[in-house]
């Protein structure tokens, strides 16, 4: 595509990226203790002794971990293997109390397996998962609270991992930006992941390369480590990717490197070269035997799926006649789809999406409040939309309405009796009005008549407002033509 090539004056050039993405397990227990995964405790306060490396300490493993990796794998469309293996892989670091993490490297427990992403021109594009291993999480460095000393809160480590390793499928940081919302939306609709990147239970590590248009070469390529959200991620990639072309073009050369993301400055910035996979030292963990899985307990698994956002968005289509456009935003999110689903629910599937789609998130962004906390209800705001198809009220009063359901909760059938504002369709009630309106504005009448056709609209507004909104728009238009001739 186009759109994805480097152009410069000395030639275009092409991206290839790969990611790596940590994924926190939803869990109530770490992945090898029974230590909390709560979120927000206090510094070192979910610990146990088997987190921070006591001796004699062994490791458990928690089957919640392996089912909710099994259930991703499968979300992912991917291969669940039968038999997997932990490793220890072996490096320091201060957050990293046993001097080795536990992981899997040779024999992963989920396989190939590949994610469709939508792209803004209307394309779809397959990207290949490289496989899914579980492993431990590492505890937290903090550096801004002394200018001399570094702090470490190991509350998060043992909390269990899933590393999601991609194929270099990636050519553009639009896709890189599509795949992570499809994978957050995904872990989320299963219940894998909360996807929050900004609390650090979903982080991205991003493997940039360069290379002429048209060459199927993979040079040298720069790690970005642990970028916290999807924004910055495409900003690191979109950086980093012409850094390296320029380097080239300077006659430089690219060596294989790990660099941080400068959120302030929108740079990479150089951190260590980057490591082989001989430099950890990887062997067979001895305190955890091989993890075997059953074909009946994958099954049991595959049997808890639900409806997946994709298959969700081509059952509305399909099946409730919405734009694709509209489908796909219902469904990035599973609280909102369902919401949208229980208030469409035989009701006209587009007039229901139009209203959750335009003021009733924006009531929610004006007033920062989540679905969860909405002051008005899927029912609620599906029994509105039949007021309209009824035409008890039209379309300005039903907005009027829904700021009333907005301050007080209320049913909109209970607002619109308190407040009078039932529509009228009664004929002779919308004569009267309009006699009074063209009787008071003689001169808007002749000038109408003397071809200021576009007056209709100041006249239908004037019968509206003496009306309180409440007449039909259409009755309104109709005698209007009728007693103007």
């Amino acid at each position: 595509m186009a759109e994805n090539i480097i152009k410069t004056q000395n030639g275009e050039w092409e991206m290839v990226c790969g990611l790596e993405i940590h994924c926190q397990i939803i869990s109530k227990s770490k992945i090898f203790s029974s230590a909390s995964t709560e979120y927000g405790a206090d510094a070192n306060e979910n610990v146990s002794f088997v987190d921070v490396a006591m001796p004699g300490m062994l490791p458990v493993l928690n089957e919640e971990c392996v089912r909710q990796a099994v259930k991703t794998g499968l979300g992912l469309n991917a291969k669940i293997n039968n038999r997997s293996v932990f490793s220890r892989k072996n490096y320091f670091y201060a957050d990293l109390p046993q001097g080795y993490q536990i992981t899997q490297y040779e024999y992963p427990l989920v396989g190939e397996g590949e994610v469709v992403i939508d792209l803004p021109n209307g394309e779809t594009r397959k990207i290949g998962i490289e496989r899914i291993h579980i492993e431990q999480d590492t505890g937290k460095s903090i550096h801004d609270i002394n200018p001399k000393k570094s702090y470490i809160d190991y509350n998060r480590a043992g909390v269990g991992l899933m590393e999601l390793v991609t194929k270099p499928d990636f050519r553009s940081a639009e896709e890189v930006g599509a795949f992570l919302k499809k994978l957050r939306s995904i872990v989320r609709y299963l219940g894998t992941c909360d996807g929050n990147m900004d609390e650090g239970s979903m982080r991205c590590d991003a493997s940039v390369s360069v290379r002429p248009l048209g060459s199927l070469d993979l040079r040298p390529r720069a790690e970005i480590k642990n970028v916290n959200s999807v924004k910055f991620v495409m900003q690191a990639i979109d950086y980093e990717a012409k850094r390296q072309v320029e380097v080239y073009e300077n006659g430089g050369s690219i060596e294989q490197q790990t660099r941080n993301f400068d959120q302030n400055t929108g740079e990479t910035k150089f951190l260590r070269v980057k490591e082989n996979a001989n430099e950890y030292r990887y062997f067979p963990e001895p305190d955890l035997p091989p993890l075997v899985l059953s074909d009946e307990f994958i099954e049991s698994v595959r049997n808890e799926m639900c409806e997946l956002p994709d298959t969700k968005k081509e059952r509305f289509v399909h099946e409730l006649k919405l734009p694709h456009y509209d489908a796909s935003v219902l469904c990035e999110n599973k609280e909102t789809a369902e919401f949208f689903e229980k208030a469409a629910t035989g009701r006209d599937a587009k007039k229901v999406a139009n209203w959750v789609m335009g003021d009733f998130f924006a009531m929610l962004n004006a007033k920062h409040l989540s679905l969860e906390n909405s002051p008005v209800s899927a029912e609620n705001l599906g029994a509105l939309v039949d007021l309209i198809s009824n035409n008890i009220i039209n379309g300005k009063t039903a907005k009027d309405v829904f700021a009333i359901m907005v301050e007080t909760g209320k049913a909109p059938d209970v607002i619109v009796e308190e407040n009078g504002l039932r529509q009228v369709t009664d004929t002779k009630a919308i004569e009267s009005i309009v006699d009074a309106v063209i009787k008071e504005n003689p001169d808007n009448v002749a000038a109408y008549k003397g071809g200021k056709q576009n007056l209709m609209g100041w006249f239908v507004g004037q019968v509206m407002k003496q009306s309180k909104g409440t007449a039909n728009p259409a009755l309104v238009n109709q005698i209007l033509k009728e007693k103007l001739g």
